[in-house]
């Protein structure tokens, strides 16, 4: 049973590729972890794209009358969103003028934060939360949704950093993993119990 004085996570940021990627358990992935987030009536803040894994898990939680804010840089309208936000109806969009403001709005709209598998502006999303986590500007909790094993290099690596010595706070690089898209609200309430205790 979640403590009365434990955060509630009411929304929740996922960071995940523009492109659907080469095997389709990741897209059924998506499309799953936002009908969960919805069915657990949390919002899903993301990036504001209509394709990829971004529009897939944007319509999975759309499908379910959830709440969706995407916040997306003019510049990346003409790749992220190529039918506009009309394949998008009941998400709420907000056109940011360049990356950094989307990043800012996205950590300020949510209560925690979730990495699919995607490319390099996925990675520099979620290592830059985990940076700022690790230098102690929040301690809002940070999970990876490990679809066939996508995040198991990210594992390796942050080991091994903290093997050499060059993670000065391993607590603030911690990752929690689920295998599986109804398994994150559970880690992430936990993770919220975890930070106030």
């Amino acid at each position: 049973m979640t403590p009365n004085n434990a955060p509630k996570i009411q929304s929740v940021c996922i960071y995940c590729g523009s492109s659907p990627g080469n095997d389709g358990a990741y897209v059924d992935a998506a499309i799953r972890l936002g009908e969960n987030l919805a069915g657990n009536g949390i919002r899903l803040v993301y990036g504001g794209g209509d394709n990829g894994l971004m529009g897939a898990a944007a319509r999975g939680a759309l499908s379910r009358n959830g709440a969706v804010k995407g916040i997306i840089p003019q510049f990346l309208k003409a790749y992220e969103q190529r039918s506009g936000a009309v394949s998008l109806e009941g998400a709420e969009i907000t056109v940011v003028p360049d990356m950094h403001t989307r990043k800012q709005q996205m950590f300020e709209e949510s209560d925690a934060f979730v990495a699919l598998p995607g490319g390099i502006g996925t990675l520099e999303e979620l290592v830059e939360i985990m940076t700022w986590s690790q230098l102690g500007r929040h301690t809002k909790p940070i999970a990876l949704l490990n679809t066939n094993g996508f995040w198991n290099p990210l594992g390796v690596l942050i080991e091994h950093m903290t093997e050499a010595g060059f993670l000065h706070n391993p607590n603030g690089a911690r990752l929690r993993i689920a295998e599986q898209p109804d398994e994150i609200v559970p880690l992430l309430q936990g993770s919220a119990v975890e930070n106030v205790v």
